[in-house]
């Protein structure tokens, strides 16, 4: 793999472009914005996306999808609700050539779809891996020490990304299970709401710390119920990311939690945005899932019912409260206990 094309130039895809230049591949990198391109080709930097990071200037910048037609992998790290749309345009830009895509976006697609579900259906005849665990861009970028999961279901792809891609500060760790590696970083945006909301209502790191971990409880239920596997979810791209976007300060999920916690309206804190907060969409469309696989999520509920459904958060936050006691271990492991 000579070549890593990257469909998307957030912040995120902008600083995979560097981790594969710093692994010695070239890079065609898509973006949707020709500002946005020929900043990083002019300039060799994204204002936009990703302030105050300067990118090798090997990284070239596009807004042709057909561009990527030359790559020999692909990372889609569009936003999720825009994943269809866009791997739609690429199937139609790439002719016969199907590369194999590495999902880089962690989100639900509304009305349920995993991500994977979504390429298959778009890119038929791509191979596909799912790329997640505790990123934060800006930190990636900067070449700080990062481990992730490569999740795919085909060794030897797995092996061909993983010389790719990893280096020693973008360490990267194989996995069979791209459905419990998709799963938890769907679902850990949505709880990063929740736990924000916890320290907007200053409810103390107690009630943080049982989220966190009644929240992983629902990552499990989730992806087991769909095929993933429980210890996946205890891996980098469950717990490891669920508690980086829980308590880091540069997770956009969480700092919108707090503002709503603090009782701002959320269409003005996300009119404040350019950059997308995944968990925003995703918790109706996990909810939308969990109930087509009889799975009860209590947590990512509430949230979808603040978030969606004009609930008040004092009221779902007795709701959450008021639920009865069980064993623990039962709460972790049935479908339909909390």
């Amino acid at each position: 793999m000579k070549m890593i094309g990257i469909l998307g130039a957030g912040a995120w895809g902008t600083a995979l472009a560097l981790v594969a230049r710093r692994a010695g591949r070239d890079v065609i990198l898509w973006a949707r914005e020709p500002d946005v391109a020929q900043a990083i080709n002019a300039r060799h930097e994204n204002p936009v996306f990703l302030p105050g990071i300067a990118l090798d200037p090997g990284i070239r910048a596009t807004t042709a999808l057909a561009a990527l037609a030359a790559a020999d992998a692909v990372l889609l790290v569009v936003p999720a609700q825009y994943m269809r749309a866009t791997t739609r345009a690429l199937a139609a830009s790439l002719g016969q050539r199907r590369p194999p895509v590495v999902l880089c976006a962690k989100g639900i697609e509304d009305g349920g779809a995993l991500m994977t579900e979504v390429v298959a259906a778009t890119l038929p005849g791509c191979a596909q891996a799912v790329l997640s665990g505790p990123t934060f861009a800006k930190e990636v970028a900067r070449g700080l020490p990062t481990a992730v999961t490569l999740a795919t279901t085909d060794p030897a792809l797995g092996d061909a990304l993983l010389r790719a891609i990893g280096t020693p500060t973008f360490r990267t760790y194989l996995s069979p299970d791209p459905v419990g590696a998709e799963v938890g970083g769907a679902v850990k945006n949505v709880l990063a709401i929740a736990c924000g909301i916890v320290i907007g209502r200053k409810l103390g790191d107690n009630a943080r710390a049982a989220l966190i971990t009644r929240g992983l409880a629902e990552i499990v239920r989730l992806a087991t119920a769909i095929g993933g596997r429980r210890e996946t979810c205890m891996g980098l791209s469950g717990l490891g990311d669920l508690t980086l976007t829980c308590n880091g300060p540069q997770s956009r999920n969480l700092s919108l939690g707090i503002a709503l916690g603090q009782g701002r309206r959320l269409a003005e804190v996300v009119a404040e945005r350019r950059s997308v907060a995944e968990g925003v969409a995703s918790a109706a469309a996990v909810i939308a899932r969990a109930r087509r696989e009889g799975v009860d999520m209590p947590i990512v509920a509430a949230v979808d019912a603040v978030l969606n459904r004009g609930a008040d958060i004092e009221a779902e936050l007795h709701a959450l409260l008021a639920r009865p006691f069980r064993e623990e271990t039962d709460a972790l492991l049935a479908r339909t206990t909390a």
